[in-house]
């Protein structure tokens, strides 16, 4: 009996053995399965993720290249500007502030001017040169134009004159601003063109 005990108690105690042995390789064999799945699962993410970062990196760089050349055309754009406003401005300006000295000019100018009007005038000249042109344009144009004319004198004009019919609510002016501005405006697509092939 108590071999039979024995032999039992082996018999018990080998299938128990068995028995772990085979639940021990399937929970190994599940424990792999899932580890590998876990590791397919974290390669995926990982390849995802460097995915969006070379998209993003890209992008990126697009965008940032569009930003410097655009960048970069204005600053040329605005260099050409500045350069066609200084070779423009000492082509054109001293000339016509040297034209707008000469009082003979001046005074054959205001003549030309006030022709074209049929009624009184005012005249508005720099106050700096009011003794000079003050008896000069009173006498010349009252006499040449058979005309009233009003002269009247501004501190704010260093050149030039401006003129109105009397009692008119508009007046053209004629300073060397002006003259500058025009010809400037005249001059600056010839210019760009000259310098830099342009239209």
């Amino acid at each position: 009996m108590e071999n039979k005990l024995l032999e039992l108690t082996k018999k018990i105690y080998s299938e128990g053995i068995e028995k772990s042995k085979t639940d021990a390789e399937l929970i190994v064999q599940e424990a792999q399965k899932n580890a590998q799945d876990i590791i397919r699962k974290a390669q995926l993410e990982a390849s995802e993720i460097i995915k969006k970062a070379e998209q993003n990196s890209e992008e990126i760089k697009r965008n940032t290249e569009s930003e410097v050349k655009m960048a970069s055309k204005q600053a040329i754009s605005r260099l050409k500007q500045q350069v066609v406003e200084i070779i423009t401005a000492g082509a054109i300006e001293k000339p016509v502030k040297e034209a707008m000295k000469d009082k003979e000019f001046i005074g054959s100018l205001i003549l030309k001017v006030a022709s074209c009007f049929n009624t009184d005038v005012q005249l508005i000249l720099p106050e700096a040169d009011k003794k000079q042109m003050e008896s000069f344009f009173s006498d010349r144009i009252k006499s040449e134009l058979n005309k009233g004319v009003t002269l009247d004198f501004d501190s704010s004009m260093n050149s030039g004159f401006k003129i109105s019919p009397k009692n008119e609510s508009y007046i053209i002016s004629f300073t060397d601003e002006d003259f500058a501005g025009y010809f400037k405006g005249f001059m600056r697509p010839k210019t760009i063109k000259l310098l830099f092939g342009e239209e």
